[in-house]
């Protein structure tokens, strides 16, 4: 069954428990265990409901065999596809306790992280025809940041840094407590090894042509309006990545692209994008 998270299972498999135990308490699923025989089998199908693009199929699955290791599963739209309304997206059969007791958790998984990937692959569309990627940012929710990350790829994106010790990213705090751009990227640049890449963020064209002089990786223009934006890449004229964020919108995206920058960044795709409304149906019990 293909997943196509680029995520081992071992990185995945702690994260789906430990929903699982917050779902299942102390006493396990006791509507469940009434109801279904343990030895009655069933088959079930996961489908669309909404149109979208379709993610987190991998924690889905582990949340089924977690719970029935011999559980059988059929990926029918696997990561990265776009799926229409009544689509089937995984069918799955096994034990029906073990199907009814892992619904909530795989749907859960399933239907956030596709409504990740949905809401980036709208950016990607709109911004086409032109250079610019679509990246997330470090604004995911607590402890799930590998799979939103990998939901944003499903959808056409771009990964930004992982996290505070992958890639330096010089904010605004950071310039006003070093004393400014230019001191702040000099201090990192003799702290950090060689592999790592600098990069700044400046909110205005007179910060630009200063951090421009300490000779930066990549440079993060800040809620800057699409004209500023233009005239920002030709004042970098190739000499660092340029990447634009703040208020990136399905409205304003294009315009943001065309300005001729690197990278679109768009927190929301991680902490505030819309779930894909999917559902499970019991097909047959046996």
């Amino acid at each position: 069954m293909a997943y196509d998270t680029g995520l081992p299972d071992i990185l995945v498999e702690p994260l789906v428990r430990a929903a699982l135990t917050e779902d299942l308490g102390r006493a396990g699923d006791i509507t469940t265990d009434a109801i279904v025989p343990p030895d009655l089998a069933g088959a079930a199908v996961m489908a669309a409901r909404s149109p979208g693009v379709v993610a987190g199929l991998k924690p889905a699955a582990i949340a089924f065999r977690l719970l029935d290791p011999e559980m059988k599963l059929e990926a029918l739209a696997p990561d990265g596809t776009e799926v229409g309304p009544g689509d089937a997206v995984m069918r799955i059969s096994g034990s029906g306790r073990a199907l009814l007791s892992a619904e909530r958790v795989a749907l859960n998984f399933a239907c956030s992280l596709s409504g990740v990937a949905t809401a980036t692959a709208e950016l990607v569309e709109r911004a086409a025809g032109y250079k610019a990627r679509i990246t997330c940012t470090r604004k995911t929710t607590p402890g799930l940041r590998a799979l939103q990350k990998a939901a944003v790829r499903a959808g056409g994106g771009a990964n930004h840094r992982f996290g505070l010790d992958d890639a330096v990213l010089i904010k605004d705090n950071h310039v006003a407590l070093a004393g400014g751009v230019a001191p702040a990227i000099e201090r990192v640049r003799a702290h950090v090894g060689h592999l790592v890449k600098i990069e700044v963020e400046v909110d205005t064209l007179e910060q630009l042509e200063t951090a421009m002089t300490a000779a930066p990786d990549a440079v993060l223009l800040d809620n800057m309006t699409p004209d500023m934006l233009a005239e920002a890449v030709a004042m970098i004229d190739g000499r660092a990545i340029v990447e634009a964020s703040g208020r990136i919108t399905a409205e304003t995206v294009r315009a943001v692209a065309a300005s001729g920058v690197d990278l679109i960044s768009a927190g929301w795709l991680t902490h505030s994008a819309k779930s894909l409304d999917l559902g499970l149906d019991i097909e047959m019990a046996a």
